[in-house]
């Protein structure tokens, strides 16, 4: 039996070929997610036969869809004769939930990259030039109507299952009996219900702009939570101290979008609010070669938009700013988002 698992070398020639096909190459995932052939790819092997007649689709076109997932190196063949329908094809491991995560049903994502693809595509020289920029019908940065708030609040909280593993993870160490936490910046309080939910004794409030209280409100229905388990505090971050009287304050995918020097002056603010022994968490993606990659269209989209200033920065960026703010005891925990933790 011939094994071939062919995939293009990591040339500069190789990548560019890549790039310059990348749309097409998502149309194939996208296909192949939808169509179910990576559910049965994944754990294979599977022959070309089987997926053709499970899926009821032509042979040869098959070939031809499994042959670009293959120069992609996304999945593995055997060809033990001659016989189209008898070459054997299998998923590398993870495929299946890495294409669900990057290109499964996102609608609000999906639609701002086919504007901003409308908007960009062609026009980066103008871009960077200033002389073109995204109109805020595509991206207005801070939302301003109460539907920009409800979208992107529901947008943030459906990225954040891998957050949540993070929190589950370390949950018996963050909170063994209980406590009080404000979840700075908490959206619509997805988070913070979950982890309510989770841990009895553990308090949660949401410090959010005004707008957002009927979605927290929204969320505490949803799951069945008291008000005294799950609070909202309203205000402005920008405009106005932190609230006190919690022993533990959290930014999650808060601080990367904000300047350096916002980022510092909040961190800073959440030290006056904490008292001593008091606790802060960080989780948020930092900037890592494979996350920079995730992050190529955001970095795209946002260059058109100058109110917006998103960056991923380096764990150590965080662990010297907690430093020089008078955190102690600060610390990297893992997880598919790490999470910082320091104290006051």
């Amino acid at each position: 039996m011939t094994v071939e698992a062919t995939a293009l070398a990591p040339t500069p020639r190789a990548l560019l070929h890549l790039l310059y096909n990348g749309a097409r190459a998502v149309d194939v995932l996208e296909a192949s997610l939808e169509l179910g052939l990576l559910d049965a790819l994944e754990p294979g092997p599977v022959t070309l036969g089987e997926l053709a007649a499970r899926h009821r689709l032509v042979p040869v076109r098959l070939y031809k869809l499994l042959d670009c997932l293959e120069s992609l190196g996304l999945v593995r063949r055997e060809q033990p004769s001659d016989a189209l329908e008898s070459a054997r094809y299998q998923a590398v491991p993870g495929l299946r939930a890495a294409a669900q995560a990057v290109l499964g049903p996102q609608s609000l994502e999906k639609d701002r990259e086919r504007y901003a693809w409308r908007e960009l595509h062609g026009h980066l020289p103008q871009v960077l030039r200033g002389e073109r920029s995204m109109p805020s019908a595509a991206f207005d940065w801070p939302p301003r109507t109460d539907a920009q708030v409800e979208g992107f609040e529901a947008s943030m909280a459906a990225g954040l299952p891998p957050i949540l593993e993070t929190f589950r993870a370390h949950g018996p160490r963050l909170w063994p009996g209980g406590g009080r936490m404000l979840d700075v910046g908490g959206g619509d309080g997805t988070l913070a219900a979950h982890l309510a939910s989770e841990h009895p004794q553990l308090r949660v409030d949401v410090f959010n702009l005004p707008a957002t209280a009927p979605l927290v409100a929204r969320t505490r229905e949803r799951f069945g939570l008291p008000e005294a388990r799950l609070g909202f505090r309203g205000g402005d971050f920008l405009k106005e101290a932190l609230p006190s009287g919690y022993d533990t304050l959290s930014f999650v995918r808060v601080l990367h979008d904000w300047p350096a020097d916002t980022a510092r002056t909040l961190l800073t603010a959440a030290r006056e609010a904490l008292p001593s022994g008091g606790r802060i968490l960080i989780c948020e993606e930092f900037r890592t070669p494979e996350r920079l990659a995730a992050q190529f269209f955001w970095s795209y989209f946002l260059m058109g938009v100058d109110t917006c200033v998103s960056r991923l920065r380096e764990v150590e960026h965080y662990l010297r700013v907690l430093d020089e703010t008078g955190f102690k005891k600060a610390e990297v925990l893992p997880g598919p988002f790490e999470l910082i933790i320091a104290h006051r």
